[in-house]
């Protein structure tokens, strides 16, 4: 018998927003024959919204799938999902609040993926922090299944709720996407022949601020950093201070994954900042690509790295691991991380373990 599953969360698909969008159309892509997906998406991220996408049906709801808003979509797809009769599968836990009163009148199962412990993110203010916390609550203590995509957060689930919850990290092998970029129009926008590279949103817990100083301090080392840089004072600060540099050029966020696959691939070194979360998509797709990687010092980076990359928690700490690399270092971490990105981080492992779940 086919089993339905809404996936509940993002927002939506093709993804084009971030790796919970990723993951979703990566379970759509590599779908088992008995699944049938319905994904919710948000029709304020779509203009052009499709019936259906590679044998899934995707359902609109005029509402944006995040910030503040990010409630009262997952509320009103959970209760869409749930008089269907299908399996939820819900990426975050904004609308987890809801769950107490659907488990009580309603049969359907319910797999929460908590994502990565949102309610610490130095972004939300205390009452949204208190919000996303007690939703995190609602999730672990009524959901049937509890995916954790970090030990980290899988040991944050035990010890917290004494509850189990499945180890489901993400994929990185959909940046393995042979680029078709014209090398001159690539070269305008990087003209460096050797360079690292970060990409993410442009937020203080991914020490973007960091980076940034490190590099300026070395001039002899080039940088590229691509994100939404005007989408807050934060942003704007940093392109105002550092874009003058020669060796930095900082670029808008790029939604053409050929052309961001091209700067990655093209690369010398991954650059990865990131303080809050669990496994990181962007730090698994640089992996796959086989890149060098320097991650910021949390258990979290090392978890995903296995310990075998380069670590900072200081702009001087970055400063002095740019100054003493070398050719064989380099080669050692690259050929380490794709090692690590082949075992563990390939999307047909992880979808086979989510639809061990259904």
């Amino acid at each position: 018998m086919d089993k339905h599953i809404s996936i509940i969360g993002t927002a939506g698909i093709p993804a084009n927003y971030g790796g919970l969008e990723t993951c979703a159309e990566q379970l759509v892509t590599h779908q088992s024959e008995k699944i049938i997906y319905t994904v919710y998406c948000s029709s304020n991220s779509y203009t052009n919204q499709l019936s259906h996408f590679k044998n899934s049906n995707l359902r609109y709801v005029p509402i944006n799938a995040n910030g503040w808003q990010s409630i009262i979509y997952d509320y009103i797809t959970i209760m869409m999902a749930v008089y269907r009769g299908d399996t939820l599968l819900i990426m975050g836990v904004s609308g987890c609040s809801l769950l107490p009163f659907i488990k009580l009148l309603f049969k359907n199962k319910v797999i929460v993926n908590i994502d990565g412990l949102e309610w610490k993110r130095d972004k939300w203010n205390r009452l949204a922090k208190f919000i996303l916390k007690t939703s995190e609550y609602f999730a672990v203590k009524y959901a049937d299944c509890i995916v954790s995509d970090n030990k980290h957060i899988q040991n944050y689930v035990t010890e917290n709720y004494s509850r189990e919850s499945a180890l489901i990290e993400y994929g990185g092998d959909n940046s393995l996407v042979i680029s078709s970029i014209d090398n001159e129009n690539f070269k305008e926008l990087v003209p460096f022949d050797e360079y690292s590279v970060f990409t993410c949103r442009i937020e203080p817990e991914n020490n973007i601020h960091l980076i940034l100083e490190a590099f300026s301090k070395n001039k002899g080392t080039n940088l590229v950093g691509i994100g939404n840089w005007k989408n807050s004072d934060y942003g704007k600060n940093l392109l105002t201070r550092y874009s003058e540099n020669d060796n930095i050029i900082l670029l808008d966020y790029i939604s053409d994954q050929d052309l961001l696959n091209a700067i990655k691939q093209n690369s010398y070194l991954y650059i990865h900042g990131h303080s809050a979360g669990g496994t990181n998509p962007s730090l698994v797709e640089a992996m796959f690509l086989g890149l060098p990687i320097i991650a910021y010092d949390v258990p979290y980076n090392r978890e995903t790295t296995e310990n075998r990359a380069l670590y900072f928690s200081s702009d001087t700490e970055l400063q002095k691991l740019l100054a003493h690399l070398n050719r064989d270092s380099i080669q050692i971490i690259s050929d380490a991380m794709k090692g690590i990105a082949e075992k563990r981080y390939r999307w047909e492992i992880i979808v086979s373990k989510y639809e061990a779940l259904y």
